[in-house]
């Protein structure tokens, strides 16, 4: 059997040999994976373009951290129109490693621009708080490591993070996750007392730890229990705190290039997620997963989940083509007919409309990092880091995404009678979330093995924490409460303002009538 050509599938360095979680496990086959990518392969349209293990193309020095600072809410700092109140804001919110990562993009961005002659502003400019508590000594230092990562670590972040760092392990034993403190804050204290030994790190690829999330004073939430406008601060959030975790873990977080959609005349394979939610909202308002998807989830439902190797024997791909077809046809008005369809002809529907979308399920800019969350050596860091980008997903893909991982998860649980375990499911579904047309890197050959490896285990991790990663953590939402807090006070202050301004308009209005009642006495 061909494998897939040597294309990249991480965007950050990977280290040599074989992925250390699957390493000792020979039993967890790959065959499923390689067995898809043919699949893949022939199922594809006579194209000029391949389906390719997506990687990062190439940006300019500064570009990137432009992105960034747009993303990240913080566009100001580049000179732009936007208020630099709401900048003061947020940066007020952040934490010491948060703030060293904002200080870093900033470093680079204005090294790129030295010949502008506008200055881009520094963070420790506005950011009172922890410039106020940095010495005069600390501020000639030119690292912004070493600026905002002082030794004055917080007493209660220490406690936490020891607790929390010395735990060893063990897939028969639950495990505390801790949410209240700030991932990067927990990283930087465990590579500060150099608390995470090999004792910690999981090399068993069979094992899969128990978390349990423990109810703090913010209890527990998960991403539906916000309020829409509450939701939209936390991706910002999220994304400062994800790139704070990775500089202090020594991974390099790069994003590709938001990729540009081309128009369709389909109507539901090859379409947008937008523009496919958009239309079934006219029919549903409130629609968050496409119907297409619902239908196809609730067809395999009812006769799929006890069919042996559902998901991994494919169906045929004429009949597969031609359901398509009809579906384009008649799936808006009724009249297909799901009950005539077999189940291993439905399962190929339902991975080829996630190949077909135009952008990655787990969008263009992300993938990279999705994948190369299996690079992180530490368990719990890994669901800390995949935890930040489920939350940072736009919308309608992480409410898609959730829909086929709730369904996935049920296939799992009839393991005995479908044949087909977690990693089976895995090793499936990967090619179908990580591969995509366009975006190919060439890499060193021999590498094809880990990358699936690593991509198989991403998806493992994605079905079986699924609880844990659409759980928002504590100290975001303690982020976002400060946040509310201090527009609170802006309004108010403002509405006072308002207030005696109209008092003074009112009082100036009674005046003037009072004269002119004067004066024609």
């Amino acid at each position: 059997m061909s494998q897939l050509p040597p294309e990249s599938l991480l965007a950050s360095p990977v280290s040599e040999g074989m992925n250390p979680r699957v390493e000792s496990s020979d039993n967890l086959s790959m065959d499923s994976f390689w067995l898809e990518v043919e699949n893949i392969k022939q199922s594809a349209e006579v194209e000029q373009e391949e389906c390719s293990l997506a990687d990062v193309k190439a940006q300019e020095e500064g570009e990137a951290e432009a992105e960034w600072l747009q993303d990240a809410g913080l566009s100001n700092l580049l000179g732009d129109c936007a208020s630099e109140h709401d900048n003061i804001m947020l940066l007020s919110t952040l934490t010491k490693t948060q703030a060293a990562a904002v200080q870093r993009r900033l470093d680079t961005y204005s090294r790129s621009r030295r010949r502008n002659k506008h200055p881009v502003r520094d963070v420790r400019d506005i950011f009172g708080v922890v410039s106020s508590e940095v010495t005069a000594t600390e501020k000639k230092e030119s690292r912004p490591d070493q600026l905002w990562h002082n030794q004055q670590t917080s007493n209660v972040h220490r406690t936490e993070t020891q607790e929390y760092s010395c735990t060893v392990r063990n897939p028969g034993k639950e495990e505390m996750f801790n949410m209240d403190v700030a991932y990067s804050e927990q990283a930087a204290v465990l590579l500060k007392g150099s608390f995470l030994s090999e004792s910690t790190k999981l090399k068993d690829g069979n094992a899969l730890t128990k978390f349990k999330i423990p109810k703090g004073r913010l209890g527990v939430t998960r991403i539906g229990d916000l309020s829409a406008q509450d939701m939209k601060k936390i991706p910002t959030l999220a994304l400062i705190e994800l790139t704070a975790l990775c500089d202090i873990l020594g991974f390099e977080l790069k994003r590709n290039k938001a990729a540009k959609l081309k128009t369709t005349e389909k109507r539901l394979f090859g379409v947008p997620l937008n523009t496919l939610l958009e239309n079934d909202q006219k029919l549903l308002p409130n629609t968050k997963v496409p119907l297409l998807l619902q239908a196809l989830l609730s067809c395999l439902e009812k006769r799929g989940l006890e069919t042996e190797g559902i998901l991994r024997v494919s169906g045929s791909q004429t009949r597969i083509k031609s359901l398509e077809q009809k579906l384009e046809r008649d799936f808006y008005t009724g009249l297909f007919r799901w009950d005539e369809v077999h189940q291993n002809d439905v399962s190929g529907l339902l991975k080829r409309f996630i190949r077909e979308l135009p952008a990655p399920l787990l969008t263009a800019e992300y993938l990279p990092a999705f994948a190369a969350v299996q690079n992180i050596p530490d368990l719990k860091q890994r669901l800390q880091a995949l935890n930040l980008l489920i939350l940072i997903l736009p919308e309608p893909n992480r409410n898609t995404l959730k829909a086929l991982l709730e369904f996935l998860s049920k296939v799992v649980a009839r393991e005995n009678s479908n044949k087909m375990n977690l990693w089976n499911v895995s090793t499936v579904m990967a090619p179908n979330l990580f591969m995509h047309k366009g975006l190919p890197n060439k890499i060193p050959e021999g590498k094809e093995k880990q990358l699936a490896e690593g991509a198989a285990d991403v998806v493992r991790m994605m079905i079986h924490y699924q609880d844990l990663l659409w759980t928002v953590s504590s100290f975001l939402v303690a982020q976002v409460r400060k946040l509310n807090e201090s527009n609170s006070k802006r309004y108010q202050f403002l509405d006072k303002r308002i207030k005696h301004l109209l008092r003074k308009v009112h009082a100036d209005k009674d005046k003037v009538e009072k004269n002119q009642a004067e004066i024609f006495k």
